[in-house]
């Protein structure tokens, strides 16, 4: 394929967390209560999951992710993680006012984040060929915060963030505001992420070309794709490019 414009995902595509994320909730719980990490890891998928049905985050309702409400929106995740992995809800309560802006601050920051090794081997690899770098994200107004801390934000124009778009993948609409901010063909570009169907599909219905990204420490299983439109690696994309 030739293309003009890679447009990557966010999470799990060319950033990680620095340490498992319950991990990082286990060591911001220490000083005010202590709950095993097993326990958090499960119980934050499932606040997660409970939060997003009840205020789909990016879905420009007053009460999603946008604006201010970011510190609602997490305090609510994190209350029901605590109290979920068995931590005494009176002390969670008394502790969420300290507990949530720490939190808030490492995931806004290469506090809590890093590159993958192969991200900025990536971008500069297409920067050489004459190809463009762009970003499609599901994610809140901290993403971008993160990716300015680490560096890698001003290599990614247009950089789409769907809690600043009110719209997120896999709808159409957010590649039709990439693309034309791209000022590109959606036959000219190409869509990098880790979700099936957020990242694989949904670049494809809105006309572009996609790959599906499994890295090897991947918990995610997406076995029903075909792999002729896998890869492992970053790098592993100019392999399909002509």
């Amino acid at each position: 394929m030739r293309v003009k414009i890679v447009f990557f995902d966010a999470l799990h595509t060319i950033v990680k967390p620095r340490l498992p994320i319950f991990q990082q909730y286990a060591e911001e719980f220490s000083p005010y209560f202590s709950v095993e990490p097993q326990r958090i890891k499960t119980a934050f998928k499932d606040a997660l999951k409970q939060v997003q049905v009840e205020r789909p985050a990016y879905s420009g309702q007053t009460t999603s992710i946008h604006g201010n409400n970011v510190e609602s929106w997490w305090g609510d995740v994190i209350r029901r993680t605590a109290i979920g992995a068995g931590a005494d809800r009176a002390i969670v309560e008394e502790s969420l006012p300290q507990i949530v802006p720490r939190l808030l601050h490492r995931f806004s920051s290469k506090e809590g984040y890093v590159l993958f090794d192969d991200t900025l081997p990536t971008i500069e690899a297409l920067s050489q060929r004459g190809i463009q770098a762009g970003l499609v994200s599901n994610t809140d107004k901290r993403m971008r915060l993160v990716l300015e801390d680490l560096g890698v934000l001003s290599m990614l124009s247009p950089a789409l963030f769907s809690s600043e778009e009110g719209v997120e993948k896999p709808s159409s609409e957010i590649w039709h505001r990439a693309l034309q901010r791209a000022e590109v063909q959606a036959t000219d570009a190409l869509h990098v992420g880790d979700e099936l169907d957020a990242d694989f599909y949904g670049a494809r219905e809105a006309g572009l070309h996609s790959l599906l990204l499994q890295r090897p420490e991947s918990e995610s299983s997406n076995n029903e794709m075909a792999t002729n439109y896998t890869i492992t690696s970053l790098m592993g994309l100019f392999d399909f490019l002509k």
